[in-house]
């Protein structure tokens, strides 16, 4: 039985603000030294899959340099491996992906060569381990030509996921995608597929005006349910979708939790990244480090609470870092103060400066949506704070600002600059 595993990762990202502005959201940091995909991509080494495709569109220049041709996956292989589809102008139907569905569509391709029996559809954009095994297995003995992986969310989130509704066999008699009403359950699809190839190559082949096949699941899923065998895997394990600023640094913070379930230490289902080769962690003489991660090449002489830092995050004497994400080679000056923020790459944080100041505030503006509301504020990549100022919650700094992008000096909740 042959498997071919297809990683959806081109994916804009807007939620995540400014974290996402340069590169894909697969792309983003996470953990201290993983980025989001590697998660995914862990997944498919580790149960046993090694040929993988990641479909990458928006800003993939990051994602591209991360995997590369996927040694740190054991993914570097003659046959197999891992190989990145793009998006390209042909004479047929080959443009920019429409939908999930379209984007698997235009790389069918790649799922021919290998002669394929079942595919793996998978996000890149979530974290999670699975045993991807299971799920096949329990495809296979339900005979389906679908399986779609499922777990139920709080209620008040249904309008988020595409719901399920199942009988007692697990098989899926109705989905709804994103719904309104709080009537169709909390049975939750993870944009995990396992379809029968040759089911994906007739449906996806067949697409036309009245039968679409731009998207999963608005448009191939409810029409497999209304003609094939689609079934319901439920999952019951850690799985967190990071693509708002606010679940980002809450499941960041989880992770500082011993008691959380989902653990990054486990020898039997390693998590594989793309590393660089840094010096150990160095705590100074006046250092205080508490309840945090910190990766290597981290110097930190002042203080750091509750936070997750990445490789070559300096941290100067006097310094607080709390209840924040720092991300690699951010250097904190003496005396600031970052709590509750998220830093992007080759940040620096001026003396004295402080960053999450105030009370904590809501800001809810129906002319801007994506405006902070949770408290946190975020800083882009390579943004220079200049010393000695106050930056407020909610507030967004945007990639390269420099000090005279500062011209008021303090910056007040809920802006952005």
């Amino acid at each position: 039985m042959r498997v071919v595993a297809l990683i959806m990762a081109g994916g804009e990202g807007t939620r995540l603000s400014v974290l996402s502005e340069k590169r894909a959201k697969p792309s983003v940091p996470f953990a201290g030294k993983f980025r989001i995909i590697d998660f995914t991509l862990s997944n498919c080494v580790n149960s046993g899959i090694f040929d993988v495709g990641v479909l990458t569109q928006y800003r993939p220049h990051s994602l591209n340099e991360h995997i590369a041709i996927g040694k740190p996956w054991d993914l570097d292989r003659a046959r197999g491996g891992v190989r990145l589809l793009q998006p390209y102008q042909g004479r047929n139907d080959q443009s920019w992906y429409k939908g999930t569905a379209d984007a698997i569509y235009q790389n069918l391709n790649f799922v021919r060569e290998r002669r394929a029996d079942l595919v793996l559809v998978l996000s890149g954009d979530h974290i999670y381990k699975m045993d991807y095994s299971a799920i096949i297995d329990f495809h296979r003995r339900q005979r389906a030509e679908l399986t779609v992986a499922v777990m139920h969310v709080p209620l008040e989130e249904t309008d988020r996921f595409g719901i399920m509704t199942t009988d007692n066999s697990d098989r899926i008699v109705e989905f709804t995608e994103k719904p309104k009403s709080r009537d169709k359950g909390t049975l939750a699809s993870m944009g995990i597929y396992v379809f029968n190839a040759d089911a994906l190559y007739r449906r996806l082949s067949e697409g036309s005006d009245d039968r679409p096949r731009v998207d999963f699941g608005k448009h191939v899923i409810p029409a497999m349910i209304a003609e094939d065998r689609v079934y319901a895997y439920p999952f019951e394990g850690y799985w967190v979708d990071v693509g708002t600023i606010d679940s980002y640094w809450s499941t960041s913070m989880e992770l500082l939790d011993p008691a959380l379930e989902f653990n990054l230490y486990d020898p039997t289902w390693f998590i594989r990244t793309r590393s660089e080769e840094r010096p150990p962690v160095k705590l100074g003489p006046q250092a205080r480090v508490s309840q945090s991660l910190l990766c290597n090449g981290c110097i930190i002489r002042g203080t750091v609470e509750h936070s997750v830092l990445s490789p070559g995050v300096y941290v100067s004497p006097g310094a607080i870092v709390r209840d924040s994400v720092v991300m690699n080679d951010t250097w904190i000056g003496p005396g600031a103060v970052l709590d509750k923020v998220i830093v992007d790459k080759q940040v620096v944080v001026g003396a004295n400066a402080r960053v999450g100041w105030g009370d904590e505030m809501s800001v809810v503006n129906k002319q801007q949506p994506d405006k902070l509301t949770t408290g946190i504020s975020v800083i882009g990549k390579s943004a220079h704070i200049p010393p000695g100022i106050r930056i407020g919650r909610n507030v967004v700094i945007n990639a390269d600002r420099d000090t005279e992008d500062f011209p008021a000096g303090d910056v007040p909740s809920g802006e952005t600059i």
